[in-house]
């Protein structure tokens, strides 16, 4: 958790000033004529292009990460996805042009991909019946890092162009120095002699077989993933919008809304998932979490003053907690031990083409159907991740019963 939060706050030091660096080279270039020659060259476009370059990156890595750590552990991937982010920063601090901007981008994306390492990580070092409390941990520790880093960030911008990019790969250095030291190897068959390896499929073929048979338990798990994640990234992109033809709410106050959403979500991940999971089991409360996102984003477009805006809101980020990591965790029960890191970063690339789709589909139809109607299929969404996870409980196995020690009065 240390290592993906400070991990974290170095990614989200320099994302948030990626627009204003990229203005200065917007119309100038080689890589601009070619962007503009179909019509792809105003700032905006740019921008959009560049934020889904390393998103492609990282979709297209996770898969190969996932199987390297499942391969050659999980300590050496992460650090690998670590010197390649700080290589990254490296390059945006200096970037003098747009190509090295996508460069840094691609570089950082390709890195990125051990968001799913990361997970299998942690369902290595955990019990079964611990994995979707501990992923909400883990969930809580970068939100953290997202809230952090845009403010160091900003302050560094003050002492020059290279400082933020500078900043973020010296901090980079000290979490893999922080990783050498403490981050232990939790994949138990590293090490282990060569014939007692299993055969960890090749990413194609696990990608194929989510594709072709998605009847199976770990791809109705993957689904849902993806779908909740499309509906949810799909209403973010467009919630200022909202907010702004609604509520009047402008670039001076929305940074209020999202720090609101992002406070929650770290409360709910931190205090309350835990409990939850264990009264409720993942399955009834992935469930449950699939229909408060679903419920958020239906009563948004009917929401007309802040109570109720307060009370939409609140259902979506409490419904992502108690989703994404239930889905994730019992996920890393579903699948062979030797194939988790595999399995987890296929679903994070899932995940990356969701958040691709939703947000250009919510773009659309804010803009062409009705300013509720992404609201309003975000929503349905959600709730057809209800019943994707119908039955899933009888692929779950059973959590340990753990039986009380005796008191001292009734062992006498």
């Amino acid at each position: 958790m240390v290592t993906a939060f400070l991990d974290m706050v170095g990614l989200l030091m320099v994302l948030p000033l990626l627009p204003f660096y990229a203005q200065r080279f917007v119309g100038h270039g080689p890589l601009w004529r070619v962007l503009d020659s179909v019509g792809m060259g105003g700032e905006g476009s740019v921008i959009a292009l560049m934020v889904a370059s390393f998103a492609i990156a990282q979709l297209v890595s996770a898969p190969m990460w996932g199987r390297v750590s499942d391969r050659l552990g999980r300590r050496p991937a992460l650090l690998v996805g670590m010197a390649a982010s700080g290589i990254a920063y490296i390059v945006f601090a200096f970037s003098n042009s747009l190509e090295l901007l996508f460069v840094s981008r691609l570089i950082q994306g390709a890195g990125g991909g051990t968001v799913g390492v990361i997970q299998a990580y942690v369902a290595d070092a955990t019990e079964p019946k611990d994995r979707a409390k501990t992923l909400g941990w883990l969930s809580a520790a970068t939100n953290a890092g997202v809230a952090i880093g845009p403010v160091i960030g900003s302050a560094a911008s003050r002492l020059g162009h290279a400082a933020p990019g500078l900043l973020a790969a010296g901090l980079t250095l000290i979490t893999m120095a922080f990783a050498l030291k403490y981050l232990t190897e939790s994949n138990a068959r590293v090490g282990s002699k060569a014939g007692e390896h299993p055969v960890i499929r090749r990413s194609s073929t696990a990608l194929k077989r989510v594709l072709s048979h998605p009847g199976e338990p770990a791809s109705r798990l993957i689904f849902m993933y993806a779908v909740g994640m499309g509906a949810f990234q799909g209403m973010t992109a467009i919630l200022a919008l909202f907010l702004l033809d609604r509520f009047g709410i402008d670039e001076t106050s929305i940074g209020w809304v999202f720090a609101y959403i992002g406070v929650l979500s770290v409360v709910t991940r931190a205090l309350f998932l835990g409990p939850a999971v264990d009264r409720f089991r993942e399955p009834r409360l992935s469930r449950y979490g699939q229909g408060l996102l679903a419920l958020g984003l239906l009563a948004l477009p009917f929401t007309y003053n802040y109570v109720t805006l307060a009370l939409a809101i609140a259902l979506m980020p409490l419904g992502t907690a108690f989703t994404f990591p239930c889905v994730t965790g019992m996920l890393s029960q579903v699948i062979p031990n030797h194939e988790r890191g595999l399995f987890m970063g296929i679903q994070q690339t899932f995940g990356g083409v969701a958040r691709v789709i939703g947000p250009i589909w919510a773009g659309f139809a804010f803009d062409y159907l009705g300013k509720g109607v992404p609201f309003f299929t975000g929503a349905a969404l959600a709730g057809a991740t209800i019943l994707l996870g119908l039955g899933i409980e009888h692929h779950i196995p059973p959590h340990p019963v753990t039986l009380k020690a005796p008191s001292a009065a009734r062992s006498a």
